[in-house]
């Protein structure tokens, strides 16, 4: 498939980005495009929104697994780019329009030039929210295969094209999303000593919910609690009854997940007590650490070096990703592909350099060809 070929499908791809188990649009168009690459050997199976293409092998000694996750954010684009996306408040804004095409064009290659060994190409709906990692790995579609390795990447917008990037052991945090929900007495402005004013009390909890970080974990280990959305009252002489915080905690190792959300429930209790109201938390989704298997980045390292590519070791990230799920039950390994863009990940400007699927197709169908 020519570099032509894959813009246009990446272009097409990035003007309908949809939300997580609603990636209807998408899937029809992922499975028209592998129909219209007439390879025989591409067994295509429908699972919800997301699809499974099977490729078998020559000669199979084991079955790789490469996953790409298919699903947008509700952004707004702002990009000014002549195929922006035409669903007004979503976007591909992670770059899962990239994903896709780079998966497609991998698995046309390997189905092209069938290698020795069996292929799954998992299209996974729902990355971004509620996790369609943990649904897909537990349905009984996924289980007949038996992967014996399992990849991924990711752009990486500070990364120059042609560079790709990844390290044993953790790459991405153990990540869960956090909503926390206050309940007092609302009343007149002029009166405040009637009322239970939700707004005073979560502005102090979140002003003393970072003691947890600073004073209950070890300095050496890493956590962070970020509240990105506060939600409460309706006009500006009303005293607030309830109040919203919306969040995200994140840590480098699961026993510190524990230990911040038992502090914080402890912390919710004593605010409780101090201001007289009703708390309740909810943790949403949460997503597993991506810890990659050294055996597995070595050989991806051998195998970038013989090619045109530029490996460099990566940082832990406190980045969130559902793959994690997958690297918990199977050996693999996740890496970053440079694309080059100004604005970064999440960003409504995201603008990856194109000349990066064609790097990234590369990475995907060398690894497939070789990793054993």
């Amino acid at each position: 498939m020519n570099k032509e070929k894959l813009i246009e499908i990446r272009r097409e791809l990035h003007q309908i980005p949809e939300l997580g188990f609603r990636e209807y649009k998408t899937q029809e168009y992922l499975l028209k495009t592998i129909a219209e690459m007439n390879l025989p050997n591409i067994q295509v199976t429908r699972w919800k929104t997301g699809l499974f293409a099977f490729v078998e092998g020559l000669n199979p000694k084991q079955t790789i697994g490469y996953r790409t996750d298919i699903d947008g954010l509700p952004i707004v684009e702002e990009t000014g780019l002549p195929f922006s996306s035409q669903h007004q408040e979503n976007m591909h804004a992670c770059g899962h329009d990239i994903h896709m095409t780079i998966a497609l064009g991998a698995l046309y290659e390997v189905a092209s030039n069938p290698v020795d060994d069996n292929i799954l190409f998992i299209f996974q709906p729902a990355e971004e929210g509620p996790g369609g990692a943990e649904p897909i790995m537990n349905s009984e579609t996924f289980k007949q295969w038996k992967l014996d390795k399992i990849f991924a990447l990711h752009i990486a917008p500070e990364l120059p094209v042609g560079t790709v990037s990844s390290r044993a052991g953790i790459l991405f945090a153990n990540t869960s999303e956090l909503f926390i929900d206050f309940k007092g007495k609302g009343g007149h402005a002029a009166y405040p000593h009637l009322t239970k004013d939700m707004i005073v009390t979560a502005s102090t909890f979140v002003t003393q919910l970072q003691q947890i970080i600073s004073r209950k974990i070890d300095p050496l280990d890493s956590g962070v609690i970020t509240i990105g959305k506060m939600t409460a009252g309706t006009v500006q002489n009303i005293i607030a009854e309830k109040a919203r915080l919306e969040g995200t905690i994140r840590t480098l190792q699961p026993e510190t997940m524990t230990v911040i959300k038992s502090e914080l429930e402890r912390f919710i209790e004593g605010f409780q007590l101090s201001y007289d109201c009703e708390i309740a938390v909810d943790y949403g989704a949460m997503y597993y650490q991506v810890y990659n298997e050294s055996n597995c980045v070595n050989q991806f390292q051998e195998i970038i070096n013989s090619t045109d590519l530029t490996y460099i070791e990566a940082n832990a990230a406190m980045t969130g990703e559902d793959f994690g799920y997958f690297l918990k039950e199977i050996p693999g390994f996740m890496f970053w592909l440079g694309v080059d863009s100004e604005y970064g990940l999440h960003h409504s400007k995201l603008n990856p350099d194109e000349e990066a699927i064609i790097a990234g197709v590369k990475a995907v169908t060398e690894t497939i060809r070789r990793i054993d």
